[in-house]
Formats: C-alpha cells, sequence, structure tokens
C-alpha cells in the first residue's frame, strides 16, 4: 500500500465514510435476526432457576469452550490487540500472550473446582464454609463492580465502532446508537436467559474465529505466505525507527516505570481472568467436572489460535494501512482490523467483520448482564434480604427485574463514558477481578483455616484499593501527551491532576494486599475454624460427590 493510498483511507475514516452504511446495516440486521430467533427457541425451556442462570446445565465441553471464548473475546481482544501489535508491534504482541496464560491459571487452580462447588455463582462457592450473608453480599458487591466497569467500556466501544461504520457523527446519534446495543442486550438475556446468551456467544465465537482466520490467510498470500516477508512489509510502511516493531520495547521499554507499568497490568491481566465472575459462572452450565475440565481446554485452543491470528493481522494492519492511517482514523488504534478489512475486501468484507465486532460486543454485554443479574437476585435478593426463603420463580422474576435496571444503567453510562478513555475500564474490571475475588476463591478452595473474617478483609480491602489507586493514577487524570499537549487521561481538563499513584494499573499493589489482607483477617479473628466443612469443601471440589447434578467421573 503506497503512502498516498493510506492518506485516502485516513480521510475516508475521517470523514466517516468508510465502506456502505447501508450494507453494514444489513449484515448487522441479518445477525440479530438470525439470533432473535435461537433466543425465541432457547426461552422455551426456561422453566427454573436452574434453567435460568445455568442453562439447565445442558451444554457439553466443547460446546461450553467455545461460548467461553466468545464470552473471553470481547472488543478489546478483536480490535484492541490488532490496533496494539500495529502500532507497537512486539510489545502489542505481549497483551495476546498474557490473555491466553491466564487461562492456564483458570485450568489448573479454578476451573473443575469450582463447578464441583457450587451452583450459580461465585459467592456460592466463598460461602461454602464460611457465614452465608456477609460473604455472599461482598461477593455481590465485588461481582457487580467488576461487571459494571466491563460493561461501560463494551458499550462505550459500541457506540464508537457502530457509528463509524454506519457514518454517524454526533454525540447525539452515537447516544442512540449505544441505546439500541442496549436493548437489544436487554432483550437477549430478557428472553432467553443464559441458553440464550449461551447460543449467542457460539454463533459471535465461530463467526469472530472464522472471519479473523480469513484475513489471516488472505494477509500472508499477499506476501506469499512468508511471514518474514510480512514483518519487513510493516517495518518499510512504519518509516524510520520501523525496525523496533520486532524489538521489545517500543512502548514498554522507555524507562523502568513503563516497564514497571506492563509488569503490574500483566499481573492483573493474568490472574484476573480466573476471577472474572462471567467467565466462572460458565462452569455451571456443564453437566460434569470432566465437562468443566473439556471446556477450558477447548477454550483455549480457540483463545489460542484467534491469538495467533492477531499476530498476523496487527503486522498486516501495519504494513498494508499504515501506522499513520489507523491513528488519523477516529477509533485510532481501535480502527486497525475494520481499516484492514476494507483494504482486502473492500466495502463486503468491512461489513462483514463491522458485523463480526458488533456480534462481540452484543455476546459479551449479554453475558456480563446475566452474571450481575444471577449475582443481585441470587447472592443479594435470595441469600441475604430473603435469607434463603424464596421460590425459585420469585428469585427469577428479580433476576429479569435487575436485567432492566443494570441494562439502564449501563446504557446511560455509556453514553457518559463514549469517547472518552475507556481503557482504564476494562483495566479496572481486570484488576478488581484480580484483587477482590481471586485471593478469597484460592484461600477458600485450599486453605484450611481461612474464616469469614479473612474472606472480607480480602475482598473488601482488594476492591477499595483497587478503586482508590485507579482514581489517583494518570489514567484518569494528569497524563498529557508530550508531542500535541492533549490530554491522554479519562478528565480531558490539562489542567486536572490528582495522578499521586505514578502506575496506570493498580495490580502490582492491590493483589499482593488483597492477599495479605486475607491472611491477616484470618489470623487476627477470633472466629472458630470449621475443619469438616473444609472436609467437605475439599471432597466435593476434588471428587464432585454432592455437586448439582453430580457424576462420579
Amino acid at each position: 500500500m503506497t503512502r498516498s493510498d493510506a492518506t485516502v483511507l485516513a480521510v475516508a475514516a475521517d470523514s466517516g465514510q468508510i465502506g456502505d452504511p447501508l450494507v453494514n446495516i444489513a449484515i448487522f440486521g441479518a445477525f440479530v435476526l438470525v439470533t432473535l430467533v435461537i433466543v425465541f427457541r432457547a426461552s422455551r425451556n426456561n422453566r427454573s432457576a436452574a434453567d435460568y442462570y445455568a442453562a439447565g446445565r445442558s451444554f457439553t465441553g466443547p460446546q461450553n469452550g467455545t461460548a467461553i471464548a466468545g464470552d473471553y473475546l470481547s472488543a478489546a481482544s478483536f480490535l484492541g490487540i490488532c490496533g496494539a501489535i500495529a502500532i507497537y508491534g512486539y510489545d502489542g504482541f505481549l497483551y495476546s500472550i498474557g490473555f491466553l496464560v491466564a487461562w492456564l491459571v483458570a485450568l489448573l487452580l479454578v476451573a473443575e473446582l469450582l463447578r464441583n462447588t457450587g451452583r450459580f455463582t461465585m459467592a456460592d462457592v466463598l460461602s461454602f464454609r464460611l457465614r452465608q450473608r456477609p460473604v455472599r453480599m461482598a461477593a455481590a458487591l465485588s461481582t457487580l463492580a467488576v461487571v459494571f466497569f466491563y460493561l461501560l467500556a463494551q458499550m462505550a466501544g459500541a457506540g464508537g465502532l457502530v457509528a463509524l461504520l454506519l457514518g454517524i457523527d454526533g454525540a447525539a446519534g452515537q447516544g442512540v446508537v449505544i441505546a439500541v446495543v442496549g436493548a437489544l442486550m436487554i432483550f437477549y438475556v430478557l428472553v432467553g436467559g443464559m441458553k440464550g446468551t449461551t447460543w449467542v456467544q457460539i454463533i459471535k465465537a465461530i463467526l469472530l474465529i472464522a472471519g479473523a482466520g480469513v484475513m489471516t490467510v488472505w494477509v500472508l498470500a499477499r506476501y506469499g505466505f512468508d511471514l518474514s516477508a510480512l514483518l519487513q512489509g510493516a517495518i518499510d510502511t512504519a518509516g524510520e525507527g520501523g525496525e523496533t516493531l520486532i524489538e521489545p520495547g517500543r512502548q514498554y521499554g522507555a524507562s523502568s516505570l513503563t516497564q514497571l507499568n506492563f509488569l503490574s497490568l500483566a499481573l492483573a491481566l493474568v490472574l484476573g481472568t480466573a476471577g472474572l465472575p462471567h467467565v466462572l459462572m460458565r462452569f455451571y452450565t456443564v453437566p460434569s467436572a470432566k465437562e468443566a475440565r473439556r471446556s477450558v481446554v477447548w477454550a483455549i485452543w480457540l483463545i489460542g489460535i484467534f491469538y495467533l491470528f492477531t499476530l498476523v493481522l496487527g503486522y498486516g494492519a501495519g504494513a498494508l494501512v499504515g501506522p499513520e492511517a489507523i491513528m488519523a482514523a477516529p477509533g485510532r488504534a481501535n480502527s486497525a482490523a475494520p481499516l484492514l478489512a476494507y483494504e482486502l475486501g473492500g466495502v463486503l468484507l468491512l461489513g462483514v467483520i463491522s458485523a463480526v465486532a458488533f456480534a462481540t460486543i452484543l455476546a459479551v454485554v449479554a453475558g456480563l448482564t446475566i452474571t450481575a443479574a444471577a449475582s443481585f437476585a441470587h447472592d443479594i435478593y435470595a441469600s441475604v434480604i430473603k435469607r434463603g426463603e424464596v421460590a425459585p420463580d420469585g428469585e427469577v422474576r428479580v433476576a429479569r427485574i435487575t436485567v432492566l435496571v443494570i441494562g439502564a444503567l449501563a446504557i446511560v453510562g455509556g453514553i457518559f463514558a463514549n469517547g472518552q478513555n475507556v481503557a482504564f475500564l476494562v483495566a479496572l474490571a481486570f484488576a478488581v477481578a484480580a484483587s477482590a475475588n481471586l485471593p478469597t476463591i484460592i484461600y477458600s478452595l485450599f486453605w484450611k483455616r481461612f474464616n469469614t473474617a479473612g474472606a472480607l478483609w480480602s475482598m473488601y480491602g482488594g476492591l477499595l484499593s483497587c478503586v482508590v489507586l485507579i482514581a489517583l493514577s494518570p489514567v484518569v487524570s494528569g497524563k498529557v501527551d508530550p508531542v500535541t499537549g492533549e490530554s491522554l487521561s479519562m478528565i480531558r481538563d490539562t489542567s486536572v491532576d490528582f495522578a499521586v499513584f505514578p502506575l496506570e494499573n493498580p495490580g502490582i499493589v492491590s493483589i499482593p494486599l488483597a492477599f495479605l489482607l486475607g491472611i491477616v483477617g484470618t489470623l487476627l479473628s477470633k472466629e472458630q475454624p470449621h475443619p469438616e466443612k473444609f472436609a467437605e469443601m475439599e471432597v466435593r471440589s476434588l471428587t464432585g460427590a454432592g455437586a448439582e447434578k453430580a457424576t462420579s467421573h
């Protein structure tokens, strides 16, 4: 691609005229129509809480593994990582490695044990041998915090992406787009429950991986299936300093502070995945521990293959579109994959990839919403407020009302966050999951002496320290582009600066602190340990004996 071609593409992107909005709308509409039919068919079997929350535990390992991949591969994975590799090369690919390695933690530490111990939510596991009400409340609050910040990022991303692809300018038009995405998401979850949401995620995962695979082969074909030629093309297009694209340090090697920042981010991403409530909830949709293990193995393979595709797509965007054209587009780095699709296959491929990105956002927000609804209805309403004395249909009714409330909050929050730097929201979701959830899960499963006080210290301490440190970090205020003088923080006013914490992600501080608080809270508490409950939990977690729909293997 020549420099003039890149300029033309950048101008087209900047004017909101990438591709044909009518083609994009038609493909979007076809996807929505197909998924609505599937959701209606799935809704026929939603008769109990187990049906609504856990899809009747009717999915096989391969099906659930595909759905997990659909849940995990968000718009940030597809759009963000491709853009990071196109702009930063080697350092951008470190995101892919971190996200994939995280699944080994989930497989080795939590997948099978959680499936055997809980019923519907993460709090079922945490409260198994601790005092029910305070632990469920803390777990539900941390779940809602993770889900809310994750939802904000997805909704704001939906507004920017879809508005760009449909040629919509102005905050009002993008607000309408966010509202439409939110309404669709509410409908999916309200009608289909976990079963409908799971099928949407399975379809989306297949579309996303197939679409990325087609683009990968197309890019490699341009360079004679020679990866070295592709890397050289990216270096040549980048111009002066292009050779740093294939070396570590282009983004995170400028100083010891940036290296520490990357270490903190990597720690949050790797450990946060095993504590993400919407991912953990997926393990309850399979009938046995064996299928839970198969789920994770399938997810690792599918996610690993996809992240290998992002390596080719990222460098392909750098070579065929160029960093200059990508950064000139309204979505900046997030525009890399759509611009590459437009360069390769014109309007039609762009429309297909756009629809896949749209499907990605819809599937992820649906999974997040049902997780939040289950957490509130099952943990707060049924277990804390009603003390377990509630009919299953009453619990499901409250869950559906919660879906409406959370959907409305997500729409309003997404509209306010639209156009701002929302990367910190995803980082915060992972950091909260790693700080508030993972230490308590690990201690509950493996430490005999662990008690309620330790759980509350760990969860609330991890949650509060994480939120406070993020609020005092450069992602909220005080980060300025040294070249343009433009604010890169959420607060766009460059005169506002209260960033006293230098790192952009607090994981390296808040995660060890949460583990430490769990130990301190346990040792300071006078609560007597319950070795018999720990023994029961250990037997159940390892064998599945007594678990919901338990099997012997």
